[in-house]
């Protein structure tokens, strides 16, 4: 799996803005801080489904790019993004875990007002996007 490093930029009161230096063209926001990763993996994967994959640069190569380091110098931040391709297909998988712990977590999705697969599907995206 890549990850891609993207550059988060605020002004003031507004939005985080997140743009990728190895993918032009690409770019994201989000209102909270916690949304950030989750909505640049969304728009990395959507931005790059089917194209060809350009190669990510190490941090330090990203770091070195004048244009990066003018926005960290004016307080941007760096946060590192995996492209979790989106393949549009469903496939059925077998889990086990304990009874006690599966009891949880079908009462939190129903909750939530999502099913089984659609709440672990949402857990595993936030905990791989981290």
């Amino acid at each position: 799996m890549y990850n891609y490093v993207a550059l988060v930029h605020q002004d003031g009161d507004s939005a985080y803005g997140v743009q990728f230096p190895d993918v032009p063209g690409c770019f994201s926001a989000a209102d909270e801080i916690d949304q950030l990763v989750r909505n640049a993996t969304e728009a990395l994967a959507l931005h790059l489904e089917g194209e060809t994959l350009p190669s990510p640069r190490s941090l330090a190569e990203i770091r070195n790019d004048e244009d990066v380091a003018s926005a960290l110098a004016e307080g941007a931040f760096l946060i590192a993004v995996p492209l979790i391709s989106l393949s549009g297909r469903t496939v059925k998988a077998n889990i086990t875990m304990d009874a006690g712990l599966l009891d949880a977590v079908d009462h939190t999705a129903k909750a939530r007002g999502l099913t089984r697969s659609a709440y672990l599907a949402d857990l595993a995206r936030r905990d791989i996007a981290v």
